[in-house]
């Protein structure tokens, strides 16, 4: 009887284990990407986007980030981080680009690359920050291409989905921002719209780039669904061993 009990109370337990591992590891797919979090999408509104870098190549240090900014962006101004020197990269417009408030310019920013002080170990992240203003086009996806060097290797986040295709298919996904509507003069707008993270979420991240918020989200549901999945398997463990008693007298 004993016997029987223990059995199915190991076997609750592999379970329950069993589970919470799968949880673990979707979560860790989730945040492995380096990935962008704005902190609003509003159009023609100054932003400021957050990218994750949540691990290294194949367990390589990270040594240089360089985000490559949108055809639809003239300029981002990168946040100082203590752990990285930081550069802007500009081009040659092939013609003259005309501003909302009508003067021209003939250069824009194409790139900002942030190189470690120090190599950003495998097992560790860090965030980086750029401000920008966002163009006036709702319903617009900017993507930022980042090209991820390590000590041995590289990673090249620049993949782009087809139409139709979803992101999350992609191996090294490009970080993205969807503009949402502009914010009204009541200052009432619409909510800001997932960006794309990734997040294997990076944690970027917790933002970093969090993976940002998303990431943090993405934990807390991960410690929710853990611990159901070990609340049930006590309960099923404490209900056999309440209803062992009872069974010599049955026989």
């Amino acid at each position: 009887m004993h016997t029987s009990i223990l059995r199915r109370s190991l076997t609750a337990a592999a379970a329950t284990g069993g589970a919470a591992a799968l949880l673990l590891a979707a979560a860790g797919g989730a945040a492995a990407h380096v990935g962008v979090t704005p902190d609003k999408t509003s159009a023609n509104s100054y932003a400021l986007l957050t990218f994750a870098v949540p691990h290294g190549c194949d367990e390589s240090g990270t040594t240089r980030v360089a985000i490559t900014l949108p055809a639809e962006l003239n300029d981002a101004q990168p946040t100082v981080n203590p752990n990285w020197t930081v550069e802007k990269v500009t081009e040659q417009l092939p013609e003259p680009r005309k501003l909302a408030d009508g003067t021209s310019i003939t250069k824009r920013t194409s790139q900002i690359v942030y190189t470690a002080k120090a190599p950003l170990e495998h097992q560790l992240r860090d965030t980086l920050v750029l401000s920008a203003k966002l163009p006036d086009a709702a319903g617009t996806t900017l993507y930022f291409p980042t090209l991820q060097t390590c000590e041995t290797g590289q990673t090249d986040w620049s993949e782009i989905p087809a139409d139709g295709q979803d992101p999350h298919s992609l191996k090294a996904p490009a970080p993205s921002v969807t503009v949402t509507e502009a914010a009204s003069t009541d200052g009432h707008g619409a909510a800001p719209a997932a960006s794309h993270s990734t997040e294997h979420a990076s944690a970027v991240s917790g933002s970093g780039a969090d993976d940002g918020g998303a990431g943090a989200r993405s934990w807390a549901g991960l410690a929710a669904g853990i611990g159901g999945l070990v609340l049930g398997g006590t309960a099923l463990v404490r209900g056999t061993a309440r209803r062992s008693p009872a069974e010599p007298a049955a026989k």
